[in-house]
């Protein structure tokens, strides 16, 4: 069997590439799979993509992409399944979908793990909410031979347009990458965030309590981001995001959390901080929105913070108690091993091919 892999970005760079398919590309063969990886931006495009400026280096980064994908097209005959995260080309209808699987008649495998059919955009490409043709999710689900969605409501969504839905969880490799376990026996603990420059918004939530906190304990909040929010905090850290250190760094967390608003945009999150901070032995508190109700049972893996109050409380809690930092710790890395990891969602990924 050989299987296309379509998507935005190049290998190994964009988290939501790595952590909902890129890590399963290595067992393949083991199935008797092989496959081919194309991804629309090139990695000189891909560095600048997401900056301000740089408009006429967008553009062409762009036109070569759609220029890679229309050469694509003529060879999709060789291919049994085609593999679609999030979507073929940044811009415009689903055109290269639609030839995919009414001219080239094969089964599109179709993946999101964001409501993607939600309009919004970055602040530093605002005109993309304007040409990115959010409502060709739905299309590309009418196209699809099966969707992989991350959590329930997202299938949801899918399922009113495609009959074969599969939830494969966004996970992490407990194996490989996520295989160490932080180390609670400090004092001066580090409560921290980890996202991207578009959740920063999310830090609103939680800021008065940790101000507050910070009146009463002595710990560090930690942001781990590709831009700094630059915090008013009596004892902050900032840590620019990298791949090469991103487990090392989520390791100076002693607590992480995962504030969240309420409504469907937040609904469709995949819980990934949770998860990244769990696999670490680090506690999570976080907002009880969509899957975090389902992948944090409050007070046994980790904490769930509903209000205000509730944010200064259970961190302070955290704060004040090394040996529940670790008990808690030790059972969200069980939770991690048993419902989100590579090893566990494999076979669930496999089924995908069938």
């Amino acid at each position: 069997m050989k299987v296309l892999f379509i998507a935005p970005y190049p290998a190994n760079e964009s988290p939501s590439q790595r952590y909902r398919f890129e890590h399963y590309l290595s067992s393949l063969s083991s199935f008797g799979i092989e496959y081919d990886y194309r991804p629309f931006l090139d990695i000189d495009a891909w560095q600048i993509f997401f900056t301000p400026g740089n408009y006429g280096r967008k553009i062409a980064g762009l036109s070569k992409g759609f220029f890679r994908r229309w050469l694509l097209m003529c060879t999709i005959g060789k291919y049994e399944f085609v593999y679609i995260h999030r979507e073929a080309a940044p811009l415009g209808p689903p055109l290269f979908e639609w030839i995919i699987a009414k001219i080239w008649r094969k089964k599109i495998i179709y993946d999101f793990d964001d409501a993607i059919w939600i309009p919004v955009a970055s602040e530093n490409n605002k005109i993309a909410r304007y040409v990115k043709w959010f409502s060709k999710v739905a299309s590309i689900c009418r196209m699809s031979y099966k969707v992989s969605v991350g959590n329930t409501f997202l299938g949801e969504y899918a399922g009113k347009y495609c009959k074969n839905i599969i939830v494969v969880p966004t996970v992490v490799d407990t194996i490989k990458s996520h295989a160490q376990l932080q180390d609670q026996d400090t004092d001066t603990p580090a409560v921290g965030w980890t996202g991207t420059f578009s959740t920063l918004k999310y830090l609103d939530i939680i800021l008065p309590a940790i101000k507050r906190l910070q009146e009463k304990y002595d710990f560090t909040f930690i942001v781990i981001a590709n831009k700094d929010p630059q915090l008013p905090l009596k004892n902050y850290r900032f840590i620019y995001w990298s791949k090469e250190t991103e487990i090392a760094d989520l390791l100076q967390l002693h607590i992480g959390l995962m504030p969240l608003n309420n409504t469907e945009l937040e609904k469709g999150k995949c819980g990934f901080k949770a998860i990244q901070y769990m696999s670490l032995g680090i506690p999570a508190v976080v907002s009880p929105v969509g899957v975090n109700l389902l992948i944090i049972t409050d007070g046994e893996n980790g904490f769930v913070a509903a209000d205000e109050q509730e944010w200064e409380d259970k961190i302070g809690k955290l704060l004040m108690d090394k040996d529940l930092r670790r008990q808690v710790g030790l059972k969200a890395r069980s939770s991690i091993e048993k419902g989100y990891s590579v090893t566990i969602s494999l076979p669930v990924f496999i089924k995908l091919f069938e």
